[in-house]
């Protein structure tokens, strides 16, 4: 049986943390599939068309990685994918509140799919998304938190 991840998330945009993490998950299971949310709630700065291109173009040099937009159900995308584990990062105490209990959600929703956990390296786990789009929203340069494609794509975007 191969083990094929899903990582899903927002992405908006990709930062090194999230980098981190799919390396590490590469090493771990046989194909990971980043699965990028459209969460029109959330407002994402870039759509989903622009989100996965960005990410494909970051992930381009990992041979077992793919990279796929979904609007459905999590659980309902993992199984369509033939995946057995939805992988999760977590930074911080409060982000590990928040994954319970969506864990919780999805052992009812799909108990033959495990939860698993990842942690970034330390010096990424203060880095998150909404503060690199704060950053550059106000002119600053987030170079350090997110690959240059990223952030050429945020000072582009940002600045209409």
């Amino acid at each position: 049986m191969k083990n094929i991840a899903v990582y899903p998330g927002t992405f908006d945009p990709i930062t090194y943390g999230h980098v981190d993490i799919i390396q590490r998950a590469t090493k771990l299971f046989d194909q990971v599939v980043v699965a990028i949310a459209a969460s029109p709630k959330k407002q994402p700065t870039f759509s989903l068309e622009e989100r996965v291109a960005l990410t494909t173009q970051v992930l381009k040099s990992h041979a077992n990685v793919s990279v796929i937009g979904f609007e459905t159900l999590l659980t309902d995308f993992v199984k369509k994918q033939n995946a057995n584990i939805i992988l999760r990062g977590l930074r911080a105490v409060t982000d590990f509140d928040y994954e319970v209990q969506l864990t919780g959600m999805y052992r009812r929703l799909a108990p033959e799919i495990e939860s698993l956990f990842l942690m970034p390296s330390e010096k990424y786990t203060y880095i998150s998304s909404s503060y690199v789009r704060e950053i550059a929203s106000l002119g600053g340069d987030v170079s350090e938190f997110v690959p240059e494609a990223v952030a050429k794509a945020l000072k582009n975007k940002l600045r209409k």
